[in-house]
């Protein structure tokens, strides 16, 4: 089995909702990505699981959504918070929904609004 990780960056701003904290206020972040696949079988030519351009270009197209917004007008987060986690899961469902024609699965993703702390979203798999 292999694990193959790609990372990518977004800048976005936010408030955070009822945080009753200077986060409540308008602020913005360098936000960090960090994208996990899976799978069991390489391809026979390349020995590749997938290729790394086609995961970063599904990262890309997901995070762009995202990039150079305030995240609170975005309809997908007008009755959650934008906070760490809800950016984690939003970006987790449409690398998923992107990742679909292929035979891999898609493990976790994290994101970070610095070095120092970061919220990971994964689905457990049901055996």
């Amino acid at each position: 089995r292999w694990r193959l990780t790609v990372r990518e960056e977004f800048s976005a701003s936010h408030q955070l909702r009822h945080y009753q904290g200077k986060c409540e206020a308008l602020h913005g972040h360098n936000f960090g990505v960090e994208v996990s696949i899976e799978g069991d079988r390489t391809d026979e030519r390349t020995g590749m699981l997938l290729d790394f351009k086609v995961l970063k270009d599904i990262t890309r197209e997901s995070v762009g959504l995202l990039d150079h917004k305030h995240l609170n007008d975005l309809e997908a987060f007008a009755g959650e918070n934008p906070s760490s986690e809800h950016l984690a899961r939003f970006l987790f469902r449409e690398i998923e929904r992107r990742l679909g024609g292929y035979a891999v699965s898609l493990v976790e993703v994290t994101v970070a609004e610095k070095s120092s702390q970061s919220a990971t979203y994964f689905e457990p798999v049901e055996k």
